[in-house]
């Protein structure tokens, strides 16, 4: 099977359709189809972006007709556990209704809190994987770490069919290994910063954390490991960095295909066999949709993305 594997998308369904026109796909019977292809999201649908539900509009029947497949994005599960009550604190949710968390997810909430399908959305949200290993390629939405894969699938055996409420609440309890896995699998790894140093983030907020390069042992600085737009790492500190932030994956290890990481230069591979699809399609001075054509190829090429361009003007709201 040849697939085209698209990043996160944010609410955006007019650079979607674009892109999927792009790729050969057409509308038939309410399904974007190619006969010989098939798509791979990356997750990320919601949040950000106005056309929250033309986007699920589009990316649900594709994924339940088999014209598609796709991963949880951090933003899928964050709005799980914002709707799931927490059993052991009547009252309160797994994700804290706190104001910083509502703006995160507000566009979202205007689409859909208080409509008959709300409920049965966030279910259909519980079905997608957290992972995608398939003959020939990986896919998750930001870090792919063989041991926790490993550990989460004989903890939950059903853990890519269904996100069921026992890793839920403890993949929502700090501190739990459950939770550390989770976060890791879906935001990619993260190291503190030196001490007394921080940064401030695409959206204002203070970081001490950098996401990082797990997969670059030739890293010797923190804006040398940094994974994440170019525009905040001349506000990272140039301390030199040891090799916490590493995890193994070999060249000869299958291509991975990665969300997330909100990068803002021309698409480019991260690796041989590791590329990032997320290029800010729902930045607010324009970004672009990506898409990549894999055609069996282990070792991937540059040539082989596809974009789609966002204006400044379509922009987005919510933070």
């Amino acid at each position: 099977m040849n697939y085209d594997l698209i990043g996160d998308i944010h609410g955006h369904s007019e650079p979607l359709v674009e892109l999927l026109e792009k790729l050969g796909y057409r509308l038939s019977n309410g399904v974007y189809r190619q006969p010989e292809r098939q798509v791979i999201f990356l997750g990320d649908f919601i949040d950000r972006g106005p056309n929250q539900r033309d986007v699920i509009s589009i990316v649900r029947p594709m994924i339940e007709e088999g014209a598609a497949l796709s991963v949880m994005g951090n933003h899928e599960f964050n709005a799980i556990a914002w709707f799931t009550e927490d059993p052991e604190r009547p009252g309160q949710y797994l994700r804290e209704h706190t104001d910083r968390h509502r703006r995160q997810h507000q566009v979202f909430l205007d689409a859909y809190q208080g409509a008959l399908d709300y409920a049965e959305l966030i279910e259909w949200f519980r079905t997608l994987p957290l992972w995608l290993d398939l003959p020939g390629l990986r896919v998750v939405h930001a870090c792919w770490d063989d041991a926790l894969v490993a550990d989460l699938e004989v903890c939950f055996p059903s853990i890519n069919q269904y996100l069921d409420d026992n890793l839920l609440l403890r993949a929502s309890r700090k501190g739990r290994s459950e939770h550390d896995a989770i976060e890791t699998l879906l935001k990619g790894k993260e190291i503190e910063l030196p001490k007394g140093h921080m940064f401030f983030d695409k959206d204002g907020h203070a970081r001490h954390e950098v996401r990082v390069r797990w997969f670059d042992g030739d890293a010797r600085t923190y804006p040398d490991a940094f994974l994440g737009p170019e525009k905040v790492r001349s506000n990272i500190p140039e301390d030199p960095i040891g090799a916490d932030h590493l995890l193994q994956y070999s060249h000869d290890a299958p291509p991975v295909f990665i969300g997330h990481y909100w990068l803002d230069t021309e698409p480019t591979l991260l690796a041989p066999n590791i590329a990032c699809l997320d290029y800010s399609v729902a930045a607010e001075d324009g970004g672009m949709l990506v898409a990549y054509r894999w055609d069996g190829e282990q070792v991937l090429s540059n040539e082989k993305f596809v974009t789609v361009a966002r204006e400044p003007s379509q922009a987005p709201t919510g933070a």
